[in-house]
């Protein structure tokens, strides 16, 4: 173990140690203040004999003269085992539920290994989260990325919540589980998911790593990779399938502005590092399916629009990587619709994968489409009315428009309690179309219209 007293520089939670030799990129650091304190940190950047040191608890107090550095030879790492399910740690990979630390079974590299595009496996299984705006309209899928895309005081933190304790494998019994990495969180809402983790029993089945507000903002670089490397862990060593769910990217992506401006690169879009598309590659790109692995990594990354804008530089890069998006609606929350998911311009790009015969219901598909051109035509019909009036509208667009009002009222809204089975969530949906007059289903096959569509209507 190296140790040096020629830190030369401080900007920000930056260090420059100057006359080191056999530094490593990414190599673990303790950096020891004149009191004895010791602090630990990471290397950025090594240039000849200069070493570029990231201190995860920040530079306060440090003194340029007589405070030591130690080059430790290894990376950051997560222990890991099968006694990671059921805890609760901080952004380090350290307990914060107060039990005991874990007793690793082998260490994990926390940056990972990308995978093999040859080995990939193309995500083809449904995952049911029990809200029906998205199973129905823009359902998930073993080993996809779906990121969910908010605003300020939108209600992603309830959604999100209620996504880890409704998601569940379809079928025969298998094991899942769920990580959830929460990044920049207030106080407030770690107590609010952990609360409501254990009263639903979903803490049994999850391993959450939470970095709040007032800790390290370095701390949130390594907190996605963490879950990610304990997901790596328990798909690919374990079998299991697991759904990542990482809160809030946008407050990641502001750390890692943070490190780059305290690094003087030159930004990017809105002071973003040019580098913003490959950094978040590396993590979403460690989810998905490994042929002749039995396990799946899917993630639903949640983050922050700034001012309700899709082409802000997270979001529109984030569109990039993933397979789609589901887009919370500012207006629908206005109506007082939970969850206000906005299904238009949302998208799942595997949708058609995951559902269908022996998956959800072989009239999915049909049935999706045939909701989505209906809500549509309502949505058109209330744009009319709003500048000719409803007096103007044909007694057809007078149906879509009522149409569009229940399916928001009925599909779309539930109780955050709510787990709707996909059965009922499709079932809801062929209710509704029977307010539409049959020759304007056209989306849907005849052999569909008659078993859900007359028999149905027959019965009621």
């Amino acid at each position: 173990m190296k140790e040096y007293l020629t830190i030369s520089n401080i900007s920000g939670p930056l260090v420059i140690v100057e006359r080191v030799s056999d530094v490593k990129y990414a190599e673990l650091v303790e950096v020891e203040f004149l009191g004895g304190q010791i602090r630990r940190g990471k290397v950025l950047e090594v240039d000849r004999d200069k070493a570029l040191v990231q201190v995860f608890e920040g530079t306060q107090g440090l003194d340029i003269s007589a405070s030591k550095v130690r080059f430790l030879g290894r990376t950051q790492t997560l222990g890991v085992s099968e006694d990671l399910i059921g805890r609760i740690f901080d952004g380090k990979g350290f307990p914060r539920d107060g039990a005991p630390p874990i007793i690793p079974k082998e260490r994990l590299d926390i940056h990972g290994f990308p995978i093999n595009p040859q080995a990939r496996d193309y995500p083809s299984e449904f995952i049911q989260t029990g809200i029906s705006s998205i199973d129905g309209m823009n359902p998930l899928v073993r080993g996809q990325k779906l990121p969910l895309f908010s605003g300020s005081g939108l209600p992603h933190i309830k959604i999100t919540a209620q996504i880890v304790c409704q998601a569940k494998v379809l079928g025969k019994e298998e094991k899942f589980s769920v990580v959830f990495g929460a990044m920049g969180i207030t106080f407030e809402e770690a107590n609010f998911f952990i609360k409501d983790f254990k009263e639903t029993g979903a803490i049994e089945r999850l391993v959450a790593f939470i970095n709040l507000a007032d800790e390290p903002a370095i701390e949130r670089i390594s907190t996605p990779r963490l879950a990610l490397s304990c997901a790596e862990y328990l798909a690919f060593s374990l079998g299991m399938h697991v759904l990542v769910i990482l809160i809030d990217m946008s407050f990641y992506a502001e750390s890692l502005r943070e490190i780059s401006a305290a690094r003087k690169e030159v930004p990017g879009r809105r002071g973003y590092p040019g580098y913003l598309y490959t950094d978040l590659a590396t993590i979403y790109e460690r989810a998905g399916r490994i042929k002749g692995k039995a396990g799946s990594i899917t993630l639903i990354p949640v983050l922050t629009m700034p001012e309700d804008d899709k082409t802000h530089p997270v979001p529109d890069l984030t569109g990039y990587v993933t397979e789609g998006q589901i887009l919370i609606s500012r207006e629908l929350y206005r109506k007082g619709i939970y969850p206000p998911i906005d299904v238009l311009p949302s998208l799942s790009r595997l949708k058609d994968k995951g559902i269908g015969k022996n998956k959800t219901r072989e009239d999915h598909s049909d049935l999706l489409n045939q909701l989505y051109a209906c809500y549509a035509k309502g949505k058109e019909a209330k744009e009319l009315a709003v500048i000719l009036g409803e007096a103007a509208l044909s007694d057809l667009d007078k149906l879509y428009l009522k149409f569009a009002e229940r399916f928001e009222s009925e599909f779309v809204a539930q109780s955050e309690r709510e787990n709707r089975g996909i059965q009922k969530t499709l079932d809801i949906g062929w209710d509704l179309l029977r307010m539409i007059p049959e020759r304007e289903l056209k989306r849907v096959r005849e052999e569909f219209i008659k078993r859900y569509y007359h028999e149905a209507k027959d019965q009621s």
